[in-house]
């Protein structure tokens, strides 16, 4: 049985990206211009898709949640990185490394499940036009949402009390930029056995299950797509479905990289790497993605544009 986390353990030290010194303020602007990027991206979308009557649907609906985790997941990391690229002592308390490992996980979960929700919406938009308003209905919208929130917080709730119950005798420096599951499972001076398995496990089952349904949802997309006759049918039919199927690649792509590994110092360093996609990248590019490729978001950004510019 694994002891509980007596120790006097109160807080770590975040290694951080690098430990060269020249690199610092590089890496501070960078980060901070991608984390500005992200927030008026993500935030743009979400208010763009509340005061534009004709996004009120429920492909929009979907991507409103995906832009407000995305700007969650985001801003749960990086201030905290920003701050310790200048900090001399570049450490975090045991109850914000905790608060930060929490939710992480849940934030991920959550997103799984809503690029997997938005899948399926896609499939019954495509595939059962006709059905779509009354399966598709504002109540089931809301629970499925709902649904996604629930599922990734209780994972995150679970994972998180089985890292508490871990010993961390010392040292406490974790080589990451923010308290992510192998770095800390590193310093574990206790059992990790029963952590580790369930991180597999919650990461590969959560990982698996989304996708399959996504690629289940395309697998009938595609089917029902190949039988329009017209090719400005089917450029049509598979525009409405680039954008998601862009995001879906770049965040399970770099997850998948990330979380199916055994927690070594090796895959540590590499994680930290990949996990700079998923962390940054992936939250900037998704608004960018949905607004250049997307016609009623660009029609939405031109309308919104114009009014600015007549109230002048």
């Amino acid at each position: 049985m694994v002891k509980k986390n007596s120790t006097g353990v109160t807080e770590f030290v975040l290694l951080g990206l690098t430990d060269r010194a020249e690199l610092q303020p590089v890496l501070f602007v960078v980060f901070l211009v991608i984390y500005f990027i992200t927030v008026m991206g993500n935030v743009s979308m979400i208010l763009l898709i509340r005061s534009d009557s004709k996004l009120h649907t429920p492909m929009y609906f979907f991507l409103s949640h995906l832009s407000f985790v995305d700007l969650c997941y985001a801003t749960n990391i990086t201030p905290q990185m920003l701050v310790t690229f200048f900090s001399k002592r570049k450490t975090i308390s045991l109850t914000g490394c905790v608060i930060q490992f929490h939710f992480f996980i849940a934030l991920v979960i959550t997103e799984y499940y809503i690029l997997a929700v938005m899948a399926y919406d896609r499939y019954m938009a495509i595939c059962k036009p006709l059905l779509y308003s009354s399966k598709m209905s504002r109540c089931v919208c809301l629970s499925l949402v709902a649904a996604a929130y629930i599922y990734g917080f209780a994972n995150g709730l679970v994972q998180t009390i089985l890292m508490l119950r871990l010993t961390f005798c010392g040292p406490n420096e974790i080589n990451h930029f923010y308290c992510a599951d192998p770095p800390l499972m590193v310093l574990a001076c206790s059992d990790t056995y029963v952590k580790e398995t369930a991180m597999f496990v919650v990461a590969g089952s959560n990982l698996t299950c989304s996708l399959t349904i996504i690629l289940i949802s395309y697998v009938f997309i595609f089917a029902d797509i190949l039988r329009i006759r017209s090719a400005e049918g089917r450029q049509k039919a598979f525009s409405t479905c680039g954008s998601h199927l862009t995001a879906v690649t770049i965040f399970y792509g770099t997850l998948f990289c990330m979380h199916l590994r055994p927690p070594s110092e090796a895959s540590v360093e590499q994680g930290k790497i990949v996990a700079v996609f998923y962390v940054f990248v992936s939250p900037m590019l998704n608004p960018l993605i949905y607004s250049l490729r997307n016609k009623d978001v660009k029609r939405a950004i031109r309308k919104t544009i114009q009014k600015k510019l007549c109230a002048k």
